[in-house]
């Protein structure tokens, strides 16, 4: 009788993933069952993302056309397809595995977007931002606060403690800002200007008086509506840049 070795048997089954996941594959693999073998039988989830896919940006899964979450164990032979969010499939009893979205999103973003997250506040989403910003960090503000992680790095968002994240695809801010927007349905939760662009602070309204003293002459001879930042202070008023900045509300906000 031969001696057991303990090795864990190797498992093949079948994947598809649809819409914006193939993103993360290689061309090949893209629009079509591709065969993939493991060893044992691991969680879907660990199985997907050895794939390229991180789980934030998986909704909904089906093993052999049944719905299964992410810690359904891989079986011999099985069809696994996913789907990312919003997308239009028809099976039913689909189980969401992105959490859905209550009120307000609150983000947090790596250091790699910062135009980004000025565009972000500037249209009133609350979005914390540091310009250096180590994953552990962003991981534990993400866990402790419920933040929706926002990164170009796919690794960053397979972390385990991250339940809510999106891989942001473009590299231009205002397409960014687009992506972001459509991802989460948010054109109208826009508030634009109630945020401070450096600080994420909230703003309201400061009466001149108590802040002309601070400003350039100029200034205080030519506008008369101030705001101020309750976290850094900074104060705001409606000058060249607001026109530049009103525009760029205008084209994302919905008509």
């Amino acid at each position: 009788m031969g001696a057991l070795t303990g090795e864990p048997v190797m498992v093949t089954a079948r994947f598809r993933f649809y819409g914006q996941l193939r993103d993360f594959l290689p061309p090949e693999r893209r629009g079509r069952f591709f065969t993939h073998a493991v060893k044992g039988c691991p969680a879907v989830k660990d199985t997907l993302e050895a794939l390229g896919v991180p789980h934030t940006e998986i909704d909904a899964v089906f093993a052999n056309r049944r719905p299964a979450d992410f810690s359904h164990r891989l079986q011999p032979g099985e069809r696994i397809e996913a789907y990312p969010l919003h997308y239009p499939h028809r099976r039913v009893g689909v189980r969401h595995l992105t959490p859905r979205l209550r009120g307000r999103p609150r983000f947090v973003v790596d250091s790699h977007l910062g135009r980004l997250v000025r565009h972000l506040r500037l249209l009133g989403f609350d979005s914390d931002y540091r310009r250096i910003f180590p994953d552990r960090e962003i991981v534990q503000i993400a866990d402790r606060e419920g933040r929706i992680v926002l990164t170009r790095d796919i690794g960053l968002l397979k972390n385990k403690r991250i339940r809510q994240g999106y891989w942001v695809r473009h590299t231009s801010a205002v397409r960014q800002l687009k992506e972001v927007l459509r991802r989460y349905d948010l054109p109208k939760k826009i508030q634009p200007f109630s945020r401070c662009l450096e600080c994420n602070g909230r703003i309201a309204r400061i009466v001149k008086r108590r802040v002309e003293q601070n400003l350039p002459r100029r200034v205080v001879l030519y506008y008369n509506k101030f705001y101020i930042c309750r976290g850094c202070a900074k104060i705001y008023w409606q000058g060249s840049h607001y026109d530049k900045l009103m525009k760029l509300v205008e084209r994302i906000s919905p008509k």
